[in-house]
C-alpha cells in the first residue's frame, strides 16, 4: 500500500473584494494555516508524501511576506511535498518557482513538478509522479494527455500518479476549451496501466470522476465562494495492487460561505432570520449572502436594516445579493406623526413618500431613503 495526501488550489495570497481589513488578513492567514493542517494530517495518517495539484499561489506576483510565510509553513510539513504549477502560477517567464527568493529559501523536501519527466519519490518505493505543469496561462492543448503520451510505460510493479490541473471536459461539455482534460483519455490511460491515480486541481469542490474512482479533484483546503459544494477538504489516498485506490476525504477548512434565501412578510419572518443568523457558528470566519424576497412595512424594513447592521460586525462579511433580491415595501403609509416629525422634516418625509409610490430607480431610492429616515428618527427619540 502507498498512502499519500492529495491537495490543490491553495491560492496563497488570495484576496476577496467583499472582505475588508482584518477579515481579509484572517482569510489569507487561514490559507497559510491549511499547510500546517495538511502536515499534521500527514503525520496522523502516516502519509508518505503530499501532492499539490496546481495553483499553490494566487499569482506569480504574491508579496514577499506571503512567499516567506508559505515557505516557513512548508518547512514544518514532515513529509515530501510536490508542487505543480497551475493556471494561477504557471511556469512562464515570471514564474514564482524561478524567482531567487523561492529557490533560495525553498525547503529541500519541497519539490516542484516543473517538467513532464516521471520522477521517483526517493523516500518511497514503488511509486513515481508524472507532472503536467502549466507553461503559461493559455495552453493550447490537453496537458495531461501530452504528459502521458511522452512518458514511457511505468516499469512493472511501479504505481504512477499523474498530477494535473484544469477542467475535465465531462464537467463542462457545452464549452470547447483547447486545454480541457479528456476524461476518456484518462480512463484509457488507467486501463492501459499508464497511470494508476490522477490527482487533479482547479475545481474547488472535492469530486470523483470516472468508473474506477481514481480520477479525483481534491478541492481547495479552504473554501473561496458560495458555489463550492465540498470545499475545505484534503484527500487521503491509498494505492493498492492492481490499480485499486481507497480515498478518504478529510475536512480541514475553517471558513464557510453560506447562501441564505428567505421570504420575509412580517415580524415573525424577521425573528426567524435573526435566529438563523445568530446560530451560525464561527461567524468571524463566515461569509454569508442573503437573497431576500417578499414585502415588509416601512417599520419592519427599518428593523431588518437595524438587525443586519448589528450582526454584520460578528461576520467576516454579511452581504445582500442585490441582483436577485426582490424585497419590496408594503404600500401602507406609516403615519409620520408617530415619529414626531414637523416642519422641514415632515415636508421632506411627505416628498419622499410621494416619490416612493411610483416605479423605477427613483422610487426605489425614495423607499430606501424613507427606511433610513425612519430609523434615524427612531434613534433620535431614544
Amino acid at each position: 500500500m502507498i498512502r499519500f495526501l492529495h491537495s490543490s488550489d491553495w491560492q496563497l495570497g488570495m484576496s476577496r473584494r467583499f472582505l475588508a481589513g482584518e477579515a481579509q488578513e484572517r482569510f489569507a492567514a487561514a490559507r497559510l494555516d491549511a499547510i500546517s493542517a495538511i502536515g499534521a494530517l500527514a503525520q496522523r495518517t502516516g502519509a508518505a508524501f503530499v501532492v499539490v495539484a496546481g495553483d499553490v499561489f494566487e499569482t506569480n506576483q504574491v508579496s514577499a511576506r506571503t512567499l516567506a510565510r508559505a515557505l516557513d509553513k512548508l518547512a514544518t510539513v514532515p513529509v515530501p511535498v510536490y508542487l505543480l504549477p497551475g493556471n494561477h502560477d504557471p511556469l512562464d517567464a515570471g514564474s514564482i518557482y524561478r524567482q531567487a527568493a523561492f529557490q533560495k529559501h525553498c525547503p529541500p523536501h519541497v519539490r516542484v513538478l516543473d517538467d513532464e519527466e516521471p520522477r521517483r519519490v526517493p523516500e518511497v518505493d514503488g511509486v513515481e509522479l508524472l507532472g503536467a505543469p502549466w507553461p503559461g496561462k493559455h495552453p493550447a492543448e490537453d496537458l495531461c494527455a501530452r504528459a502521458l503520451a511522452r512518458a514511457p510505460q511505468p516499469a512493472a510493479g511501479l504505481q504512477r500518479i499523474l498530477v494535473g490541473h484544469g477542467i475535465v471536459d465531462a464537467l463542462d461539455p457545452a464549452r470547447e476549451r483547447l486545454e480541457a482534460i479528456s476524461l476518456a483519455g484518462l480512463e484509457s490511460a488507467i486501463a492501459l496501466g499508464r497511470c494508476h491515480y490522477v490527482a487533479l486541481g482547479d475545481r474547488h469542490s472535492a469530486t470523483a470522476l470516472g468508473e474506477r474512482g481514481v480520477v479525483r479533484y481534491s478541492g481547495s483546503p479552504e473554501p473561496t465562494d458560495f458555489d463550492e459544494i465540498a470545499a475545505g477538504r484534503v484527500l487521503e489516498v491509498e494505492l493498492g495492487d492492481e490499480g485499486h485506490a481507497f480515498v478518504c476525504e478529510h475536512a480541514i477548512g475553517t471558513w464557510s460561505f453560506r447562501y441564505l434565501e428567505r421570504e420575509l412578510t412580517g415580524v415573525e419572518d424577521l425573528r426567524a432570520l435573526e435566529q438563523v443568523l445568530r446560530e451560525i457558528p464561527a461567524k468571524d470566519r463566515c461569509v454569508a449572502k442573503l437573497a431576500l424576497r417578499g414585502a415588509l412595512s416601512l417599520e419592519e424594513t427599518a428593523a431588518l436594516e437595524s438587525l443586519l447592521e448589528g450582526l454584520s460586525a460578528s461576520y467576516a462579511a454579511l452581504l445582500r445579493h442585490e441582483r436577485v433580491e426582490a424585497l419590496s415595501l408594503r404600500p401602507e403609509t406609516l403615519d409620520p406623526r408617530s415619529l414626531a416629525l414637523s416642519g422641514y422634516a415632515l415636508e421632506a418625509w411627505r416628498g419622499l413618500e410621494a416619490e416612493s409610490a411610483g416605479e423605477g430607480e427613483a422610487a426605489a431610492i425614495a423607499r430606501d431613503a424613507l427606511v433610513l429616515f425612519h430609523r434615524l428618527a427612531r434613534e433620535s427619540e431614544r
